[in-house]
């Protein structure tokens, strides 16, 4: 229990320990400025939750990052994050065959003989040269209308829909070409060790006391934030940065958005499955899976010697397992009778839905003392989670009178 009046009052009390909880955290305490963090779960991390079974490491959620991402190296705390990259552009199976996308130069890819290959390369080289502002500027409609337009919707549409969590393709054309834009300037990665390594750094940075958790929050103004029982602590501002819900539901008048839900599904072998760290993108839309991976082969660390840790995901509800084993059989051409199911993890609200028009920097600043942060707040990514807490701190940082450090830009160096 908290009993001194210290331990309830700092400069900003800071609601929700996600990513972007903690990235505020830290470039607040950078600048000066006391900080205490609330979260009602027992650990930090929110979404980018792992947990371990059997030796494995299981991702909830399962979300890419990519090494061209610059908020990562832009966060202080994170400077000890380790990127584990996937095998170079994506491999996408659809009618029958199975081609790369975004690892070969249109050059090469002719000289290869693939004239496919050769298309999508000089489409993702045009998007990778073309700065942000332009893409910003394109006329905006859905992803699905847009890709329709194009000669290469058909391989184009599995890489979109993992990469926005999307298979409907109603997000935003704008974000869709920023999507494509950094998929195709970076490799796509997750954190070494899950992806809760990244919070647990943000978590073990900060001050010791800063994060208290089982700490469940019943309001939020901007000079008190009061709990279910642990009292009330004053401050001069809050900030929020819990996912949409939880936030509209504080601070009535926040609009909350439509989400995307998610399954994942991890699998083990009894044996280690040969794999060149690929991400594997399923183009028939008669099968559920959207795409697969052996996390093991491109994270080592997520599977006991001897076994590897084959991880699909759905963009959906949970479909038969029966169902997705027999899918995986054929995507990777062998038996899958002997892999055990570790896990299923369903979330109905895993990311927050961008359809246009979509403002890809929505207001963090409520009024002044009361601040938003969070993916539904940017883009439903880590990379927009951490540029909305950077934003809100720089807003707050303003009303406080208090200079904004200047935060070098930066991509995350790529880890072997």
């Amino acid at each position: 229990m908290l009993n001194s009046a210290h331990a309830h009052h700092a400069d900003v009390v800071i609601v929700g320990a996600g990513v972007s909880g903690l990235a505020a955290a830290h470039h607040l305490i950078a600048a000066g400025v006391t900080v205490i963090v609330l979260e009602g779960a027992d650990d930090p991390g929110g979404r980018m939750a792992t947990e371990t079974a059997d030796g494995f490491r299981l991702d909830r959620i399962g979300q890419f990052l990519n090494t061209a991402y610059t908020e990562p190296a832009r966060t202080p705390g994170l400077e000890g994050l380790v990127l584990k990259p996937f095998a170079p552009g994506a491999l996408v199976h659809t009618d029958g065959r199975t081609l790369r996308a975004g690892a070969l130069t249109p050059a090469r890819a002719l000289t290869s003989g693939s004239l496919d290959q050769a298309r999508i390369g000089a489409a993702l080289a045009r998007l990778a040269a073309l700065p942000e502002e332009r893409l910003l500027a394109r006329p905006e409609r859905t992803a699905h209308a847009a890709l329709s337009s194009r000669s290469l919707g058909t391989t184009l549409r599995p890489l979109l829909a993992a990469l926005l969590r999307d298979p409907g393709l109603t997000t935003s054309s704008r974000v869709a070409d920023l999507a494509l834009r950094t998929f195709a300037r970076g490799r796509l990665a997750v954190p070494e060790g899950g992806a809760d390594a990244l919070p647990r750094l943000l978590a073990a940075g900060l001050p010791p006391g800063t994060v208290r958790t089982g700490v469940r929050v019943r309001s939020v103004a901007t000079n008190l934030v009061a709990t279910e029982e642990h009292g009330d602590f004053s401050c001069r501002s809050a900030v929020l940065a819990t996912g949409a819900r939880a936030a509209a539901e504080l601070l009535p008048g926040l609009r909350v958005p439509a989400f995307h839900e998610v399954t994942v599904l991890h699998h083990a072998t009894t044996t280690p499955l040969p794999w060149d760290g690929s991400l594997l993108l399923d183009g028939d839309p008669d099968w559920p899976v959207a795409h697969t991976a052996v996390m093991s082969a491109v994270d080592p660390t997520r599977a006991p010697a001897g076994r590897s840790l084959v991880t699909t995901t759905v963009l959906g509800p949970p479909p038969p397992t029966r169902t997705v084993a027999s899918r995986l059989a054929r995507l990777y051409e062998t038996a899958t009778r002997d892999w055990e199911l570790l896990a299923v993890h369903h979330t109905p609200e895993a990311v927050p839905a961008m359809p246009p028009p979509h403002d890809t920097r929505r207001t963090v600043r409520v009024l002044a003392g009361l601040y938003v942060c969070g993916d539904h707040r940017d883009t439903n990514t880590v990379e927009g989670a951490l540029r909305s807490a950077r934003r809100a701190a720089a807003a707050l940082l303003r009303d406080f009178g208090i200079p904004v450090p200047a935060v070098p830009e930066a991509a995350l160096p790529m880890a072997a």
